[in-house]
């Protein structure tokens, strides 16, 4: 272990410069004035949030934002994604409420990250709170598991099997399998942050230096860093990839929404 890491720590940052943060916060401003909405929540998505971020690494700033009263009494559906384009190293987009709702019901494992990231921009402190209960209640660990092991078995696939490797594509594969571990584990919705998954799952010594080795280099390298296979790291994804099968009923039955349906409604008609 590296002298400047303390035993069993796992390296991590979220590094968000000033000029950024106030880059971030204007865009929000500008979508609540231009499509006369209020965004709810905004945080950070990526390696950023997850904490292992290249210098040059995007902003991935992902919103929550809810319309006036009318907008939901429409006929026809209406646009539930607002995205800008891509600015420089700013990529900010967002979900409307019901929309966010109705995959909070198939507890969806994205929106249940972006409620826990170390990195938020903004937030109505008293609607998070109400969404982040309700998102305790319909988290899935069926769905959550599969989701983690479907991103692992694909960025595996297609990231890590030549000689040469790109450094973050490691990372793109610990996570969620480290992930998928604490579900099986019953220690229930995983953590957004890498280092609060590494630091309870990991318990091979050797591995845990050559992964704080591994974020060592990310975290100083730029995106597009290649290096050669790291042992430690591609024997564990190979054995946990070997054993994992998934239970066939991850799709199980989605439950009453009738709390969710109370939550949209309560939340429009504060703020129209």
């Amino acid at each position: 272990m590296s002298e400047l890491m303390e035993a069993g720590k796992v390296r991590s940052a979220h590094p968000i410069a000033p000029e950024v943060r106030q880059r971030v916060m204007q865009a929000l401003a500008d979508i609540e004035a231009e499509h006369d909405v209020t965004v709810l929540y905004a945080c950070e998505s990526g390696s950023r949030g997850w904490g292992f971020a290249s210098p040059d690494s995007d902003y991935d700033v992902r919103f929550l934002y809810v319309h006036r009263l009318p907008w939901y009494l429409a006929v026809e559906p209406q646009h539930d994604v607002n995205e800008l384009p891509i600015s420089d190293e700013l990529d900010v987009g967002g979900w409307e409420l019901r929309k966010a709702l109705r995959l909070l019901r198939r507890a969806n494992p994205v929106l249940l990250e972006w409620l826990d990231s170390p990195v938020v921009y903004r937030e109505d402190t008293a609607l998070t709170a109400g969404i982040r209960g309700l998102a305790t209640h319909w988290f899935s660990p069926l769905r959550g598991r599969y989701h983690y092991l479907a991103m692992a078995r694909r960025n595996f696939r297609e990231h890590l099997q030549g000689d040469s490797v790109r450094l973050k594509k490691y990372l793109y594969v610990l996570r969620p399998l480290l992930a998928a571990q604490w579900i099986e584990h019953g220690l229930g919705q995983p953590p957004m942050r890498f280092a609060d998954l590494a630091e309870r799952m990991v318990t091979d010594a050797a591995l845990l230096d050559e992964i704080n080795a591994l974020l060592a280099i990310k975290m100083r390298a730029g995106e597009a860093k290649y290096s050669p296979r790291w042992p430690h790291i591609h024997a564990f994804i190979e054995s946990e990839l070997a054993r994992t099968v998934v239970d066939a009923n991850y799709k199980k039955p989605e439950g009453d929404a009738a709390e969710l349906d109370a939550f949209l409604m309560r939340t429009v008609l504060a703020v129209s």
